[in-house]
C-alpha cells in the first residue's frame, strides 16, 4: 500500500522533530559552555523551530481531516495558520536576538572558538538534512515555513563555523554578536514574508501567482460569454484556490448553458488549476450601484421580461 503524501510528511515532520529536539539540548548545553551568544542564538531559534515543526504536524493532521456541515472546506487552512503563528514567533525571537548581540558589543565576553566550531558543524549537517527531506513538500506554505526556518538554521550554523574560525585566527570577540545580528536579520527577512503571504491567504486575497485580469481574459473568449464580472478567486489553502463571478450570456435556452459552463470550467482549471468554481450566469447586468446582487434563482421573468440563468458549478 503506497503512503499518502500527508503521512509522509507527518513521518519528515516526526523525524524532523526528534532530531531537532537533541541539537537544541546540545546547541544550548555547549553554548553556556563556550560563552557563545550565537550558540546561545542558535539554541533559541531552533527552539522555536521544534514549535514550527510541533505547529507543522498538528496542522497537516488537521488538513487531512474531511469537510464536515459545520467545516464545508475542511481544516485547509490549519497549515496556513500554523505557519503564520510560527513565522510571527521567529520575528519576536529574532529581535531578541538582536537586542542580545547588542549588548555584547559593550560588555564583550570571551568565548570558546573552538567548541563553537563543533557544535556549529553538527548542526550543519542536521539542518542541512532536514532542510533536504522538506524540500518535496514546500510547495505547501505550512511546509515551506518550516523549510526556510531548516535552511536558514543550515546557513546560520555554518556562519558560526566561519565566525568561531574568526575568532580563533584574531582574538575578536565582537564577531561573535555581529553574527547574531546577522542570524538575526534573516530570521527577520524570511518571517516577514511568510507573514505577508499567510495573510494574504487568511484575508482571502487574490493568489500572487494569479492575475484577475488574465482570468477574465480567458473566460470571455468562451463562446456565448458576453461580460465577466463579480470576479473574486481567493486561496482556501496554500495551493487550493476556489473563484466566484458572474458571466452575461446572450438569450439562450438552459440546455445550452451546460456547454458553457462546461468550457469556462475547462479554461479556469487547465490555465489556472482553479478546481473549486461558482459561475452565476446573468442575461443582463447587475444593475444596482453597489456592486453585484443575485438575480432570482433559475428562470424568472424579470420586470422587464429578461430571463436569469444561473448555473453553479463545482468542480473538485
Amino acid at each position: 500500500m503506497v503512503a499518502s503524501p500527508n503521512s509522509k510528511m507527518q513521518r519528515v515532520l516526526q523525524i524532523s522533530m526528534a532530531a531537532t529536539f537533541l541539537y537544541v539540548v546540545a546547541t544550548f548545553y555547549f553554548g553556556v559552555r563556550a560563552h557563545s551568544l550565537a550558540l546561545i542564538s542558535e539554541a533559541g531559534h531552533n527552539v522555536s523551530d521544534l514549535l514550527a515543526i510541533l505547529l507543522s504536524f498538528v496542522a497537516v493532521y488537521f488538513q487531512s481531516r474531511p469537510a464536515t456541515e459545520e467545516k464545508t472546506f475542511g481544516y485547509q487552512r490549519a497549515g496556513v495558520l500554523a505557519a503564520f503563528v510560527n513565522a510571527l514567533t521567529l520575528i519576536v525571537l529574532s529581535i531578541w536576538i538582536a537586542f542580545a548581540a547588542t549588548h555584547r558589543f559593550s560588555a564583550p565576553v570571551a568565548v570558546q572558538p573552538r567548541l563553537m566550531m563543533a557544535v556549529a558543524a553538527a548542526g550543519v549537517l542536521m539542518n542541512g538534512a532536514i532542510a533536504s527531506l522538506l524540500w518535496k513538500f514546500s510547495g505547501d506554505v505550512n511546509i515551506r515555513s518550516v523549510f526556510l526556518h531548516m535552511l536558514g538554521d543550515t546557513l546560520s550554523t555554518a556562519a558560526v563555523i566561519a565566525g568561531g574560525a574568526g575568532i580563533l585566527y584574531t582574538g575578536l570577540s565582537w564577531i561573535d554578536p555581529l553574527l547574531s545580528i546577522l542570524i538575526a536579520g534573516m530570521i527577520l527577512w524570511s518571517s516577514v514574508g511568510i507573514v505577508r503571504e499567510t495573510l494574504n491567504i487568511l484575508l482571502e486575497g487574490t493568489p500572487s501567482t494569479l492575475h484577475l485580469a488574465e482570468i477574465r481574459a480567458a473566460m470571455q473568449e468562451v463562446d456565448g460569454v458576453l461580460n465577466v464580472h463579480d470576479l473574486h478567486v481567493w486561496s482556501l489553502g496554500s495551493s487550493s484556490h476556489a473563484l466566484a463571478c458572474h458571466v452575461t450570456t446572450s438569450e439562450m435556452p438552459m440546455s445550452e448553458c451546460g456547454a458553457i459552463l462546461e468550457s469556462l470550467n475547462c479554461a479556469i482549471r487547465d490555465r489556472f488549476h482553479i478546481h473549486h468554481t461558482t459561475i452565476q450566469f446573468e442575461t443582463t447586468g447587475c444593475e444596482t450601484t453597489h456592486g453585484c446582487s443575485a438575480p432570482p434563482p433559475l428562470e424568472v421573468v424579470g420586470a422587464h421580461g429578461h430571463h436569469h440563468h444561473h448555473g453553479h458549478s463545482h468542480a473538485h
